[in-house]
């Protein structure tokens, strides 16, 4: 969804605690009525794991009338993940899928050798005033499966497991954690989780893969002493099992995995290991030679700048 234009993020390093590798202060952008921040990729941290691009979106709010409108545009080389607290968005592409995600669904779109997709707001929610409030991550593909076949996948609230006790809820959006195992089956070994805490309660972070990171949503955070605002995208040190405590009611997503296997271009909607897929990616573009989106005849033209 790099349909938003932002600057980079800005990263602190100098004065880090140990605890922490990399502090990203996300860059934000207007999106209609609402603002988006974006984490990752920036200038000082490119990726966390497989995680190359990482939005919050929102929370904000449209006027009657109004939505999101992403008109189709296309991807390669990458999975998108879209996550939402609040609002919805209806999804489709050029596989002829159609579907509305809905707060605690996962959409995991698996582009490969590419794809075109839109998300816009439904028609019947533009009736009244609507929200929108959620996290958009890609997640490149390993390079022996970047070219891929294309697949969609949503996963249902239900579906998702869930562990709660004493003042600690967790999701388990991909990846595994005290023996519980998220079904979303990721293109690469990753970790993503959802946490609420209440004031005063913690949970540890396990050190199953060498890259991980924390962005509170809301509430402030301690880990290791040090005290942290929200909206920012703390990246972990490797190696060692960290505590993270909730100074106030908390809510935070967890990201990580192993490091990509060699560094990605990215080139506006475009994500490979080779610059020359990339030029082969804009040309097809350029030509209509993607597949469409039925229903949906739209059409953005390559940028001058991506």
């Amino acid at each position: 969804m790099s349909w938003l234009p932002a600057q980079d993020p800005e990263c602190q390093q100098d004065g880090c605690p140990e605890a922490i590798e990399t502090i990203v202060i996300p860059r934000t952008g207007d999106l209609g009525g609402f603002e988006v921040r974006r984490a990752l990729p920036s200038s000082s941290r490119r990726t966390v794991g497989p995680f190359i691009f990482f939005d919050q979106m929102g929370p904000g709010e449209f006027i009657s009338g109004h939505g999101l409108d992403v008109r189709p545009h296309p991807h390669i080389g990458l999975a998108t993940l879209t996550y939402l607290f609040d609002g919805s968005i209806d999804h489709a592409d050029s596989l002829g899928y159609h579907e509305t995600i809905y707060p605690g669904d996962i959409n995991l779109m698996k582009a490969g050798s590419g794809i075109v997709h839109s998300e816009r707001t439904g028609p019947d929610v533009r009736k009244n005033p609507s929200r929108l409030f959620g996290i958009q991550s890609w997640i490149a593909l390993p390079k022996d499966r970047e070219e891929d076949e294309c697949t969609f996948t949503q996963f249902k609230k239900p579906e998702i497991p869930v562990i709660e006790e004493d003042g600690r809820m967790m999701r388990i959006i991909a990846g595994s954690f005290e023996g519980v195992t998220s079904p979303v089956q990721m293109p690469s070994p990753t970790l993503y989780f959802d946490v609420r805490l209440k004031a005063g309660q913690r949970f540890s972070i396990p050190a199953d893969y060498e890259e991980r990171a924390i962005y509170a949503l809301s509430g402030e955070i301690n880990i290791a002493g040090i005290t942290y605002p929200p909206m920012q995208l703390l990246v972990l040190r490797p190696g060692d099992v960290l505590d993270v405590a909730a100074i106030s009611d908390a809510r935070l997503v967890v990201v990580g995995g192993e490091p990509l296997d060699g560094p990605r271009h990215i080139w506006w909607n475009f994500v490979s290991s080779r610059k020359d897929r990339i030029e082969q990616a804009k040309a097809d573009w350029k030509a209509k030679r993607f597949a469409s989106v039925k229903g949906d005849d739209e059409f953005i033209p390559l940028p001058d700048d991506a």
